[in-house]
C-alpha cells in the first residue's frame, strides 16, 4: 500500500440510508467458524442499534446447499446470480481453495468488482479474489497454511501475516476468529467505536485486535523438518525471554559455530539471530501491555531489557509507537494515527420484492425483547 493510499480520507457514509447489504459467497469446504465470526458482529450491531444497519445473504454458485469443512450442510439464501443490491461481497473459503474456486466464481467476482462492490474474504477466501485478479498490489491476509502456496501462485499480491488487512476497498481476514476482529473494526469505522465496544462486550470478547496483530505462524510450517538445529535454537530463545542467552552460548547448545548460526538465520528467517530474539521479546512485551496490568517497568524486566528507556526505544523502533501509547490504545502504525480505511461506498437500488428475505430482519425482530435492544445510541 502506498502512502497516498493509506492516508486517503475515508468516504463518508449515509448512515441515515438503507442498511448495508452483504453477500457471503460460500465455497465448498468453507470453515463455519469464520463465517459465524463474520456474521455475528453484524447481527449484534443491529440489535444494539435497535435498527437494521446491516443485511446479509448467503450465496452459492448455483443456489444449492454446500458443505462446510466440518461436514455440516448449509442451505444458502440464493444463488450468486440472483439480482441483489449488494454493497459488500465476502468470499468464505476453507479447506482446499485451489479446488473450490471455479471459472464461474472468477467471472462473477470480476463482475462485482466492476460494479464497485467492497470485496472481502475470510479464511482462504482471498484465494478466489486473487485468482480473479482482484488483489494485485493489495495488502492481503490469508490463513497461514496457504501463505507459501498463495505467494507462489499470485506474486503480485502483497501477502501479510496480519490477522486481517484492510486496504482501500478490499478487506481480507485469516481464519478462525480473525473475521470477528475485522468486522468489529469495520463496524467501528462505519458507526463508531461505542457500537464496536458494545458488541465485543456482548460476546465477552476481551480485546478487539487490530491490523497490527499478527498470526502466529508455526516455525515448523515455515522450515519443515529440514532444519532441526534452527528449530531447537528458536525454542531456546522462546523459553528464555526474561534472561536472554548469549548467541555464542546458543550456538554451543546445538553444536554449531556462531557464524553457522548467523547463516542459518539469514538464510531461513531473513534476519540476524539477535534481531529475531529481539522480535520475540518485543512481541511478548506487546502481549503483556495489552493483556495484563503489569507496569511498563515490570514488562521491560520480564522481557529481558536492562532499562525502561532502552525498552521504550526498541519498542518504538519496531512497532512505530511507544509502549505507553500502545497501552492507551494509540497503537496505529506510523503515518496512520488519524486515518480511517478509505473505503469506496456505493449504495445499490432499494431492495425489491423479488429479493429473498434476509435473516437479518428476522434476527432483529427476535431481538426486540432483549434488554440490550437499542442500548447503543448512534449519534448519526
Amino acid at each position: 500500500m502506498t502512502a497516498d493510499q493509506s492516508n486517503a480520507p475515508a468516504a463518508k457514509l449515509d448512515r441515515s440510508g438503507e442498511p448495508q447489504t452483504l453477500g457471503f459467497l460460500l465455497l465448498d469446504n468453507f470453515t463455519l467458524i469464520s463465517l459465524a465470526s463474520a456474521i455475528e458482529p453484524l447481527r449484534m450491531a443491529n440489535q444494539l442499534a435497535g435498527r437494521e444497519l446491516y443485511r446479509w445473504y448467503t450465496l452459492t454458485q448455483d443456489g444449492l446447499p454446500v458443505r462446510a469443512s466440518d461436514g455440516l450442510q448449509v442451505t444458502p439464501d440464493a444463488s450468486m446470480h440472483t439480482p441483489l443490491s449488494l454493497e459488500w461481497v465476502v468470499v468464505c473459503g476453507g479447506v482446499g481453495p485451489q479446488h473450490s474456486v471455479t471459472r464461474e466464481h472468477v467471472r462473477w467476482l470480476q463482475s462485482q468488482s466492476r460494479q464497485l462492490r467492497r470485496l472481502g474474504s475470510v479464511c482462504t477466501g482471498s484465494w478466489a479474489l486473487a485468482k480473479a485478479g482482484l488483489l494485485d498490489y493489495y495488502e492481503t491476509s490469508i490463513h497461514w497454511e496457504c501463505l507459501a502456496s498463495m505467494q507462489e501462485a499470485f506474486p503480485n499480491v502483497i501477502l501479510t501475516t496480519y490477522l486481517f488487512s484492510i486496504d482501500r476497498d478490499r478487506f481480507t481476514a485469516s481464519g478462525g476468529t480473525a473475521p470477528l476482529d475485522m468486522m468489529l473494526n469495520l463496524i467501528g469505522h462505519d458507526h463508531g467505536r461505542e457500537l464496536s465496544a458494545g458488541i465485543s462486550e456482548m460476546f465477552i470478547y476481551e480485546r478487539v485486535r487490530n491490523e497490527q496483530d499478527q498470526q502466529r505462524v508455526p516455525l515448523k510450517h515455515v522450515l519443515g523438518t529440514t532444519q532441526p538445529k534452527l528449530l531447537e535454537i528458536v525454542a531456546l530463545m522462546e523459553s528464555n525471554l526474561e534472561e536472554p542467552i548469549e548467541l555464542d552460548e546458543l550456538a554451543n547448545y546445538v553444536n554449531v559455530s556462531r557464524r553457522q548460526l548467523e547463516r542459518l538465520f539469514q538464510r531461513y528467517l531473513l534476519c540476524s539471530p539477535s534481531r529475531y530474539y529481539l522480535k520475540l521479546r518485543l512481541t511478548r512485551a506487546r502481549q503483556l501491555l495489552k493483556q495484563t496490568p503489569l507496569s511498563i517497568i515490570e514488562i521491560a524486566s520480564v522481557c529481558g531489557f536492562v532499562s525502561t528507556p532502552h525498552f521504550s526505544k526498541c519498542y518504538r523502533e519496531y512497532f512505530g509507537v511507544p509502549p505507553r501509547n500502545e497501552r492507551l490504545g494509540g497503537g496505529e502504525r506510523q503515518g496512520q494515527q488519524n486515518s480511517s480505511p478509505p473505503f469506496v461506498q456505493r449504495w445499490g437500488d432499494q431492495s425489491s420484492a423479488n429479493e429473498p428475505s434476509s435473516g437479518a430482519q428476522q434476527a432483529l425482530a427476535n431481538a426486540q425483547g432483549e434488554p440490550t435492544f437499542a442500548s447503543v445510541l448512534l449519534l448519526k
